[in-house]
């Protein structure tokens, strides 16, 4: 993994729609920028829509991945994801579950590993 903190956060999403693309999601937007914000990655698979926030970690000093998803952090990509949809209402169709799930990746280790957290949090939390 890259020793640059921007970079390796871009490999990090880069290893995240890999894994999500093997999963069978089909990526409809990477690193989309809304408002004041960035989804990282909006996926879907058959009638699933997922917002999903990668957060991605070298060391444990700061707690797993999944830590740095914040209350704050849930509320602002619920918003940005309402605010997605409202531009893009098309998004909805044939979708009958919206969710916001989290992939976390574990540099630790050698390849990374990454962990998916389906339904992580919702709109409210």
């Amino acid at each position: 993994m890259p020793a640059d903190p921007h970079e390796f956060g871009r490999a990090s999403e880069r290893l995240a729609v890999a894994f999500l693309q093997h999963q069978a999601y089909r990526i409809v937007a990477v690193n989309q920028r809304v408002g004041r914000g960035e989804l990282d990655i909006i996926a879907r698979r058959g009638a699933v829509l997922a917002f999903v926030e990668v957060k991605a970690r070298r060391t444990r000093t700061c707690g797993t991945p999944e830590d740095a998803v914040t209350p704050r952090k849930r509320r602002q990509v619920a918003r940005l994801a309402a605010l997605w949809l409202g531009s893009h209402p098309r998004a909805l169709v044939g979708v009958s579950d919206v969710r916001f799930d989290i992939i976390a990746v574990d540099a630790l280790s050698q390849p990374p590993r990454v962990r998916h957290l389906r339904a992580a949090f919702d709109a409210g939390h």
